[in-house]
């Protein structure tokens, strides 16, 4: 656990080694503040480590990860003396709210806030402050939007539902028109969203509409419940139409374990965190990360995160160091002109992007927010991920 202790603590004084950095430099550097899921007090009481020497509990690991990921960006920022300051704050601290964190006096004059959220109702008060402020807020993973609309200081890398579901749908209609398409849902408001996203966008396509029939399971489905819609003699098209992590990699196992059956399964966003997802079967999800590992940074990458941490860097670690390092250096050329610049291939790192403003529909029109429509479609086969597009 000490590589777990030693992350977190080094949050306490990132602040001061970046400062000095730009004293020495006798330049006034730009602010930017990161806000993650640490989780830092449910870890430890003092500096004592307290939950055992068992694995690290899973709900730590993601916002650690991306964390880990800022720190290997600060680590490059600074080899390439860059006058910057970068704060980082716990979204999980019990002693402070966001809103408390976000009246702290060294934060009034941030120049950007980079966020990874892990629940929909800390995306507000970020998203106010950025706003009040005018200043940006990069929601770099998923949950993404949190219902915000009205402000175009708010960026979303990872695109909303409706994005993804328009996506999956112009994927199916292209490759799959005459096959058996078949979307299973479980019961739910978000799952009703999805089914009518597909739904309406079936009704207004200019083709022929995919043959789409939808099948509600419940939580606990057999095998059988799903083989019993599944047609032998041709090929099916099965999408998932739920983000529950539990019954996506239920109805994966269930078709990798019907081999009798040809069969393409659709993904959600949220499959690209989960490793064991997929095995066995023909998959294709969509993300708005398409990290390949076989680049010279990547490859990079991985051998300092081995080297530092002892283990494999997870996406979540490609996500923190793309997120600081690209807006960082962005933020740095075009200040205050962030905006009309972030989708410039000029510091890409791993991914492009292509951030749009999404208008509100309204008269008279304002932005709604501001989106990345860059989506990668991913195939996994056999274990091996490659891009589809």
């Amino acid at each position: 656990m000490r590589y777990l202790k030693q992350s977190l603590l080094l949050v306490i004084c990132l602040w001061s080694l970046l400062h000095t950095r730009a004293q020495d430099s006798l330049a006034r550097p730009v602010k930017v503040a990161v806000f993650a899921p640490l989780y830092i007090d449910s870890a430890f009481a003092g500096e004592n480590y307290k939950l055992g020497k068992s694995n690290l509990p899973k709900y730590l690991l993601p916002g650690l990860d991306f964390y880990n990921g800022v720190m290997l960006a600060i680590d490059s920022l600074n080899a390439e003396r860059t006058v910057a300051e970068v704060q980082i704050y716990d979204t999980k601290n019990p002693n402070s709210s966001l809103e408390e964190l976000l009246a702290q006096p060294a934060l009034q004059d941030v120049s950007l806030l980079i966020a990874s959220f892990n629940n929909r109702n800390e995306i507000r008060p970020l998203a106010d402050f950025a706003q009040k402020k005018n200043i940006l807020l990069i929601s770099s993973t998923y949950p993404n939007d949190g219902g915000i609309t009205e402000n175009p200081n708010f960026v979303l890398l990872n695109p909303t539902l409706t994005a993804h579901i328009e996506a999956v749908y112009k994927y199916v209609h292209r490759t799959y028109p005459l096959d058996n398409v078949i979307l299973f849902r479980r019961k739910g408001n978000v799952e009703d969203l999805i089914q009518n996203i597909i739904g309406n966008l079936n009704k207004q396509t200019r083709g022929i509409p995919v043959k789409l029939k939808t099948i509600e399971l419940t939580d606990s489905f057999s095998v059988q419940q799903v083989t019993a819609y599944l047609d032998s003699t041709k090929r099916n098209v099965v999408i998932c139409g739920t983000l529950n992590e539990t019954f996506g990699l239920n109805l994966s196992r269930a078709l990798s374990s019907s081999r009798s059956y040809t069969t393409a399964v659709i993904g959600m966003p949220t499959w690209d965190a989960l490793r064991d997802i997929g095995n066995g079967i023909d998959m294709v999800y969509t993300t708005p990360y398409n990290y390949s590992r076989q680049d010279k940074l990547s490859l990079l990458l991985s051998e300092k995160y081995k080297t530092r941490y002892a283990g494999r860097a997870s996406d979540m670690v490609f996500k923190g160091f793309e997120s600081l390092y690209r807006f960082t250096k962005l933020l740095l050329k075009y200040g205050t002109g962030l905006k009309d610049h972030l989708s410039d291939k000029e510091y890409k790192v791993f991914n492009d992007f292509d951030i749009q403003p999404v208008n509100s529909g309204k008269e008279p029109p304002s932005t709604e927010y501001l989106e990345n429509k860059k989506l990668y479609l991913i195939r996994k086969v056999d274990g091996k991920l490659k891009s589809v597009n």
